[in-house]
C-alpha cells in the first residue's frame, strides 16, 4: 500500500464516522463508549493511512479497530470490580460485521438518538453532535446559544440515554413518526451548516451538505408520501443549487443578488420543484414545505429585481406563524423592505428586539437595510459590527469589504 494525501483521509474518516458508529452502537449499545473508542480508532487510522495507504475495507478497519478497544475497555473494567461474569455478558458472542461494507447504519442511529425520553432540543443536539460530527461550538452557533450552556445540554442527554433500558433498541415502527420531526431537523441543521459554515476560512463545507442530502433521499425513499420529508429534500436541492455560483475565484463569498445565475445547477432546481410540488398539495402546513416554496420562488426568478417578493413576503408570515425563530423574523424583514422598502424592514426589527438573535446576523442585517435606505454612515457601523462578532472567516472578508466600499475606499470589483 502506498501512503494516502492526508485531506483525502480526512474526507473518508468524516464520511465513515456515522456509519461505524452506527455499528458500534447497534453491536454494544453504549453511545458514550462507542464514542471514546470511535475516536481512538480515528485517531489511529489519522496517523497509519496517510503513511501506509488505505486498507482494502476503511470502514471495516474502523470498527475492527474500535471494537478492540471497547472489548479492552469492558475487560479492564471488569477487572478491576471482580466482575468477570458481567463482562463475558456484555462483550459480543461474535465479532462485529466488517464483511458487509455496503451497509451503512447512520440514518438508523438518527432515529435511534432521537430518543423520545429526551426532550426535543436535547435530542437534536445530541445527534448533531454523535452523529453529524459537529462541534459543540457549530452547534450552539446553530441554536444561537452560548457554547458552556450546549455543552452542559449535550451532556445531560447523555446521562439521561445511559439511565435508559435498551435505549438504542430498535423502535417499534409506531415510533418512527414519533422521531420523524428531531431527525429532520438534524439533517436541516447538517445542511445549513455545510452550506454556510458559520466557522472557519471556507464559505461551504460540501461533505456536510452532500451527506444531508444522502440522508433526507433515504428517509425519502423510507416515508416517500410524508410532506415534509420532501419539502426537507426539495429545501435542500434548491439551495444546494447555488453553490457553484456562491463563491469568486478567490473563494470569496457572493450574495444572491450578485450570483450568476447561469451556473445554478437546473437539474437540482427542477428535482426541487418536483418535489416542492408534489408536497405542497398536502397543503402549506409544514415548515420544510414553507420553505421550499420560498426557495422555488428564488430559484425560478431570472434576477433580484424580477424576483416575487410579494409572495416570498406572504410566505415568511406564514412561516413565522408556523415555526416562530429569530431567523425567520430576519429574513421577514428583509422580504418586508424588498416589498414596502428598506424603512419597513428596519421598523420591523425595531418592534420585536426581544425575539432577535444577538448574534452578527442582526448587525448584518440591519447593515443591508441601511444601505438599501443610502444611510451610510449606519451602514458601515452595523457592517463593522458584524464582521468583527461572524466566526466566519469568509463572512467577515465579506462584510469588511462592503464596509470599505460604502467608505470609497476600494472600488467594486468589475471582473
Amino acid at each position: 500500500m502506498t501512503g494516502t494525501p492526508q485531506a483525502d483521509t480526512e474526507d473518508l474518516l468524516r464520511e465513515l464516522r456515522p456509519q461505524v458508529l452506527g455499528a458500534l452502537v447497534r453491536r454494544f449499545g453504549d453511545l458514550a463508549a462507542a464514542e471514546d473508542a470511535l475516536q481512538e480508532a480515528l485517531l489511529a487510522a489519522a496517523t497509519h493511512w496517510p503513511v501506509d495507504g488505505l486498507p482494502d475495507n476503511p470502514r471495516g478497519w474502523l470498527i475492527q479497530a474500535a471494537h478492540r478497544r471497547m472489548t479492552d475497555a469492558i475487560r479492564a473494567d471488569a477487572a478491576r470490580r471482580n466482575r468477570e461474569s458481567i463482562a463475558a455478558g456484555l462483550e459480543p458472542t461474535r465479532p462485529p460485521d466488517v464483511t458487509t461494507p455496503d451497509r451503512d447504519d447512520t440514518l438508523t442511529l438518527f432515529f435511534l438518538c432521537c430518543h423520545p425520553a429526551l426532550p426535543p432540543a436535547s435530542a437534536i443536539a445530541l445527534t448533531l453532535r454523535a452523529v453529524g460530527g459537529l462541534t459543540t461550538a457549530e452547534i450552539a452557533r446553530a441554536f444561537l446559544l452560548p457554547e458552556a450552556t450546549m455543552a452542559q445540554r449535550i451532556t445531560r442527554a447523555k446521562k439521561r440515554v445511559a439511565t435508559l433500558d435498551r435505549p438504542f433498541a430498535m423502535p417499534p415502527p409506531g415510533q418512527w413518526h414519533e422521531r420523524l420531526g428531531a431527525v429532520l431537523h438534524v439533517l436541516y441543521l447538517i445542511f445549513t451548516e455545510g452550506h454556510a459554515s458559520t466557522s472557519g476560512p471556507e464559505v461551504r463545507r460540501a461533505d456536510l451538505s452532500a451527506e444531508a442530502i444522502r440522508l433526507a433521499r433515504a428517509v425519502h425513499r423510507l416515508l416517500p408520501d410524508d410532506p415534509e420529508v420532501a419539502g426537507l429534500l426539495a429545501l435542500m436541492l434548491l439551495t444546494d443549487a447555488h453553490r457553484a455560483a456562491r463563491t469568486g475565484p478567490r473563494g470569496e463569498l457572493i450574495p444572491l443578488a450578485e450570483q450568476d445565475r447561469r451556473r445554478w445547477d437546473r437539474a437540482a432546481i427542477t428535482e426541487g420543484v418536483r418535489l416542492t410540488t408534489a408536497a405542497m398539495a398536502y397543503g402549506l402546513t409544514g415548515p420544510y414545505r414553507i420553505q421550499a416554496a420560498i426557495a422555488v420562488l428564488h430559484a425560478q426568478a431570472p434576477s433580484t429585481d424580477a424576483t416575487d417578493w410579494g409572495g416570498i413576503l406572504a410566505l415568511y408570515r406564514l412561516l413565522e406563524r408556523v415555526a416562530p425563530n429569530p431567523l425567520v423574523t430576519l429574513n421577514l424583514a428583509v422580504a418586508t423592505a424588498m416589498v414596502y422598502g428598506p424603512a419597513a424592514g428596519l421598523d420591523l426589527i425595531a418592534a420585536c428586539p426581544d425575539r432577535l438573535p444577538r448574534t452578527h446576523r442582526l448587525a448584518a442585517v440591519r447593515a443591508h437595510l441601511y444601505e438599501m435606505a443610502g444611510d451610510t454612515s449606519r451602514a458601515v457601523t452595523d457592517y463593522t459590527v458584524a464582521a468583527n462578532t461572524t466566526p466566519s472567516v469568509a463572512e467577515r472578508d465579506y462584510l469588511v469589504l462592503r464596509a470599505a466600499r460604502l467608505r470609497g475606499e476600494v472600488e467594486p470589483d468589475r471582473s
